[in-house]
């Protein structure tokens, strides 16, 4: 394959990467969620997850500590994320969804799935498996672990 191929398959990704996020974050301010893509990122995980450190949360979507830190900071003003002392670590905090944040994920989870699906739509399971191996395959090269096989 040649450079240029690589450039446009490259181009085509980020492309396409930026118009999902893009298509979400419109629909998200038009159905005045009362919070961001980022931020439902953050929330959906704490409910997968239970308490989690900042350190974990940031790991898990793909965040620097002071980007993950203003959103927090916003979800916490909104009463949907609370900050609670460590049991074992007086320094630090653990994360945690407050009832009204589990009930904002309850609400918004079948309007986000809704957003998601535009994207899939006209894809059958056969597109589905190859993409997804196809991009483990570019995260494995880049380093990253393969969440599924």
């Amino acid at each position: 394959m040649t450079q240029e191929q690589f450039t446009r398959y490259s181009f085509l990704l980020d492309r396409t990467a930026r118009k999902v996020k893009q298509y979400a974050q419109q629909r998200f301010k038009s159905g005045d969620f009362d919070v961001t893509v980022d931020q439902w990122i953050v929330l959906k995980n704490l409910s997968e997850n239970g308490k989690l450190s900042q350190t974990q949360l940031a790991g898990l979507v793909f965040k620097d500590h002071p980007t993950l830190t203003r959103i927090l900071d916003l979800l916490c003003k909104k009463g949907y994320v609370e900050r609670v002392p460590h049991p074992q670590d007086r320094r630090s905090f653990q994360l945690n969804l407050t009832p009204s944040g589990a009930k904002k994920v309850i609400e918004l989870r079948p309007q986000i799935l809704d957003i998601r699906e535009k994207a899939w739509d006209k894809l059958n399971e056969k597109d589905f498996e190859e993409f997804k191996r196809i991009l483990n395959t570019i995260y494995q090269n880049l380093g990253g672990e393969s969440l599924e096989e």
